[in-house]
């Protein structure tokens, strides 16, 4: 047989013929093995990656996942009340409609047409709305409160609109509430929204974007008892981000009331007293410190601050005269209110007896300068109390120049000016100025002049103190030589808690005693003299170094057994303390007894007896 095609010498036993068998087996088998082996890096590297994510990463993934669908509604507590010695509120809260955003709820790019609705409905530029949103991060699950307060008709249009407004969330939350308005309104402050410097330094005491916190006076000082503690609702939201179903729930606390020694009604006859003149008028406890009123004027509505303030109220406030300025304890000239301080150097430092006499001038030439006595006539020789009732600087700028300046400054300070007082309304008070020659060096480039001596005696020159520092210092004859620390929290303390002795000798307090009682019944002070009470006082007339003068009456009542202080002070106001500010003291201590019940006690100026008497 005739073989068509020779065998192969590679032929199998098979029988069959494989062309190029041996390139197609090796091919075959390296594909095999290369697809192994990235299925199994494949395999390996998903696996490693699960592990990273379940191990490693998974609790941050849970976390993630859980933001998704998982919400915080936070839930403001409500604030402490602030009351009055008696009980009654001056800040409480009520119910009102605020605004939210929940970030998470729509994609970044989605809150634009969204800001821009709230914007017209609202009244908030889209711009602040934004600018919130971007600080909360549109990542957060909380809910961010833009706007408080809203009228009806701004609900309404907000409920209109509801489905084209997810994520937004109207709700009704308390805000402040002031139900006297502007009364007490440097006292209690006001509150409103964290500014974003406040906001950084807080953040770890607890505090979020759009917290609400005190702002000024009480509100401010007593912010950590008034606050509360947070509540609220983690829940779970479906896709739509409705809640499906409430996960925990942790109960607010509600801040604590405050109670402060203030009476509403003092309060209410000292501001009326004051009227409209620019100043202040404090009331205190001459035997604890307590403070039963103080007033500043021009003042402000704390209520406009309790939801978003408009620009038209916002212009009104700003073209008063410093509304916001707590007059009382601001430092001012105190002038002769301050004569106090100047009898007590000078008997207590030995350098003049307590029967003292000397003449008075018309004026006195002092180191190449007039100094006039206030009614450029004089009033003769005149005794410690004479010259305190008829108020005679020339008598006083004998006693300054006797005792000499380091003296007059020392018990300036013993009385506590230049200090604070150490009332509640630390970051507001000021500690007034006390003088000296280093003062004067380093402010002025001058050395100390027995010119400035003779004008500290009398209250003027660069001394500065405040109508709360002067109440202080009517203290001391009131309550035979204390000097009290001025007070808002009520509480049972024995008045001793409150006071430290100045330890002056019995006459020096006597003679004080004396001579403020002349003032009201004889001196410069006969328009505070009332049927209600026996009143001793002290006037003060200082001229403003921008024109016109500050007036001022310290007074306390009864004499025999003080129970109050009153010291009103107007600024630029004109004329005389004596006739000025005297007449606002009696009304305020009339109140004051009228509301006790006490029993009418003719005083000697309004009765007639020693109404014209000199006593020197």
């Amino acid at each position: 047989m005739t073989l068509t095609h020779p065998p192969s010498s590679k032929s199998s036993s098979s029988g069959f013929n494989f062309p190029n068998s041996s390139r197609s087996v090796g091919r075959s088998f390296q594909a095999v093995i290369l697809m192994g082996i990235v299925s199994a890096l494949l395999v390996g590297g998903i696996g490693t990656r699960l592990a990273y994510l379940q191990l490693i990463e998974g609790e941050s993934n849970r976390q993630l996942a859980d933001s998704n669908r998982i919400r915080l509604i936070p839930k403001q507590p409500e604030r402490g009340k602030i009351l009055d010695r008696n009980g009654r509120i001056l800040a409480g809260n009520r119910l009102s409609h605020s605004v939210f955003l929940w970030p998470l709820a729509r994609k970044k790019t989605d809150w634009q047409e969204t800001t821009k609705r709230l914007s017209e409905i609202l009244k908030i530029p889209q711009a602040d709305i934004q600018k919130r949103l971007e600080q909360a991060g549109y990542g957060s699950p909380e809910l961010l409160r833009i706007a408080r307060g809203i009228t009806p008709a701004q609900v309404t249009a907000l409920a209109e609109y509801g489905s084209q407004m997810s994520g937004v969330v109207v709700d009704a939350e308390a805000v402040r509430y002031y139900p006297n308005g502007d009364l007490a309104a440097h006292l209690i402050g006001y509150t409103g929204e964290m500014s974003d410097e406040q906001l950084s330094r807080r953040k770890k005491d607890g505090y979020r974007l759009g917290d609400v916190i005190g702002q000024m006076g009480v509100e401010m000082s007593f912010e950590s008892l008034l606050r509360g503690e947070w509540g609220g609702q983690q829940v779970e939201v479906d896709g739509t981000g409705q809640v499906v179903r409430v996960l925990g729930r942790k109960q607010t606390q509600a801040g604590r009331d405050v109670t402060l020694t203030i009476d509403i009604d003092l309060q209410k006859a000292a501001e009326k007293a004051l009227g409209n003149r620019n100043g202040a008028v404090v009331a205190i406890d001459p035997n604890n410190g307590a403070v039963l009123a103080m007033v500043s004027r021009p003042a402000f509505d704390p209520n406009l601050f309790s939801t978003r303030i408009t620009e038209a109220q916002w212009k009104r406030l700003q073209e008063a005269d410093h509304p916001f300025v707590n007059r009382a304890i601001q430092a001012f000239q105190p002038a002769s209110t301050f004569k106090i301080v100047t009898t007590v150097a000078a008997i207590e430092s030995g350098k003049f007896s307590p029967d003292t006499v000397l003449p008075t001038y018309p004026f006195m030439r002092i180191g190449g300068r007039e100094f006039n006595d206030w009614n450029r006539a004089g009033f003769g020789p005149l005794s410690f109390a004479g010259a305190m009732a008829m108020s005679s600087d020339t008598f006083f700028y004998q006693i300054g120049m006797g005792i000499g300046g380091e003296t007059l400054i020392d018990w300036t300070r013993r009385f506590g000016f230049g200090s604070k007082t150490g009332i509640e309304l630390d970051v507001e008070e000021s500690p007034g100025l006390v003088p000296d020659d280093a003062w004067k060096q380093k402010e002025i480039g001058q050395e100390w002049f027995v010119g400035d001596t003779v004008n500290m005696s009398i209250g003027q020159g660069f001394l500065l103190t405040t109508p709360l520092q002067v109440a202080v210092m009517f203290a001391v004859p009131a309550n035979g030589g204390y000097r009290v620390k001025p007070h808002l929290l009520k509480d049972n303390e024995v008045s001793k808690s409150w006071r430290d002795s100045l330890n002056l000798r019995p006459e020096t307090i006597e003679i004080l005693q004396k001579g403020l009682r002349g003032v009201v019944t004889y001196g410069t002070g006969k328009a505070v003299a009332s049927q209600k009470a026996e009143i001793a006082g002290k006037s003060g007339t200082s001229e403003d170094v921008g024109g016109g003068s500050d007036t001022w009456f310290g007074a306390y009542a009864p004499n025999d057994k003080p129970e109050i202080i009153v010291v009103a002070f107007g600024e630029k106001t004109g004329g005389g303390g004596g006739s000025v500010m005297a007449p606002i003291v009696r009304q305020v201590l009339e109140a004051y007894f009228q509301t006790r019940n006490q029993p009418l006690q003719l005083d000697g100026a309004t009765s007639g007896n020693n109404s014209t008497q000199t006593n020197f």
